[in-house]
């Protein structure tokens, strides 16, 4: 189902998602919220067949993929060369966003009193290691796949896939062709869904742009730059020279290879409803195997979040900035570790990194109404910013994907 590599530039699917983004932007600006209200639906119809697909996707993708390594050894070093990807490539986010931060200084002297905040909304997130380690483990298996437990869900299917590749040859060969015959399926709806991802990207984008309030942006806009400066170093900074470092891999083959997903992630602004997209294009673009792509792809989108622990560092440090409080390199410290950690239980859902970000706010004690009253501020902004990091988590878990096919002897990965 992937699109001809030839043929007149307007078939092809990258541009006509530009020339989407393009016009949505233009007619919400002219629409306003009137034109958003009116439109807003078609493009939460669409994310709403892209979240429909991601369970039987990363059930079939994982099991296939697990089930076919060949034994617990080879899950092994797939499993610890890409916690230990992940783990990088997050602490490289989080340090530049704190070295921006205490560079630029946006909320030294920012007035946010009078910004109108919005109200957050909820989600639930684990309050230490032990219970992000319960939950991993699911109860129920039918009831985690319903409530889009993902962490769950890629857990038994990792175990489900073990178990397989010890069973014997027959009922292993067997039950390996279902699944992997399955996943084909998937990926078959995942390109029929894509081909209107243009119409649904037109309305997610103005959307977008006829609600959004002017004077919340004027009252931020020093920390808004600064996020998207942040962001915008470790996207075409840290991540390509983690390409060339460890993958051998020319950036902009990959940069190349990747902009639908990347396009995707920023009309969504959700790595989970981007899945679908990113599994096909790693693995009929960049050229990942299905062994590979299907078990680090979908464990990158439930805990690799480089943009969302970047901008919780850098989020918390603004609003220390705003009230005054000078954190010591020791708090610093503190809140880098916090970061790091609260990022792998943020939920890949729209703003769940501006919720999570209370969790790094206690761990330096910063709480009560103002600091309620500036987060609240934050969000009211937040959307194009959740965009952007999406992308960039969206695009460091392409980079793991690649970088650790090579590692292990795939050819033919982001060749030109």
């Amino acid at each position: 189902m992937s699109e001809p590599a030839q043929g007149p530039w307007y078939r092809r699917l990258h541009w006509q998602i530009f020339v989407a983004m393009a016009l949505g932007a233009a007619a919400g600006a002219i629409g306003g919220e009137s034109f958003a209200d009116r439109v807003g639906w078609i493009g939460t119809l669409f994310v709403r067949f892209l979240k429909m697909i991601i369970v039987p996707l990363v059930l079939t993708s994982i099991v296939s993929g697990v089930a076919s390594l060949g034994g617990a050894r080879s899950l092994g070093r797939l499993f610890s060369k890409t916690l230990g990807y992940y783990v990088l490539s997050s602490a490289l986010a989080i340090g530049v966003g704190l070295v921006m931060v205490n560079w630029i200084k946006p909320g030294v002297g920012a007035q946010i009193t009078g910004t109108q905040g919005a109200a957050l909304p909820e989600l639930s997130t684990p309050d230490s290691a032990v219970d992000l380690l319960l939950d991993m483990v699911p109860v129920n298996v039918v009831a985690a796949a319903a409530n889009g437990d993902m962490l769950a869900l890629i857990v038994f299917s990792v175990l489900f896939g073990v178990a397989i590749a010890g069973l014997p040859a027959q009922p292993r060969e067997t039950l390996t062709r279902l699944f992997d015959s399955a996943f084909q399926a998937m990926m078959r709806l995942t390109g029929g869904i894509i081909r209107f991802a243009p119409i649904g990207v037109f309305a997610l984008i103005a959307r977008v742009t006829g609600t959004a309030g002017l004077e919340a942006f004027r009252a931020l806009a020093l920390y808004m730059l600064t996020i998207a400066a942040s962001l915008s170093i470790h996207l075409f900074v840290s991540l390509p020279l983690l390409l060339l470092l460890l993958g051998r891999i020319r950036p902009h083959v990959h940069f190349r290879n990747m902009v639908e997903p990347l396009t995707m992630a920023f009309s969504t602004a959700s790595s989970a409803a981007t899945l679908p997209v990113t599994l096909r294009t790693v693995e009929e673009k960049v050229g990942v195997s299905n062994r590979t792509s299907s078990f680090v792809l979908p464990l990158g989108a439930t805990v690799n979040m480089d943009g969302t622990a970047l901008y919780e560092c850098a989020g918390v440090l603004f609003i220390a900035q705003v009230l005054g409080a000078d954190l010591s390199t020791t708090q610093q410290m503190v809140v880098v570790v916090t970061a790091l950690l609260a990022s792998i239980g943020a939920a890949a859902v729209p703003s769940a990194g501006l919720v999570v970000i209370f969790l790094v706010l206690e761990s330096v004690n910063l709480r009560g109404p103002e600091v309620d009253a500036i987060v609240g501020a934050m969000l009211a902004i937040d959307r194009p910013l959740d965009m952007f990091r999406t992308s960039v988590n969206v695009f460091s878990d392409s980079c793991g994907a690649a970088i650790i096919a090579r590692s292990e002897g795939e050819s033919g990965v982001d060749e030109a």
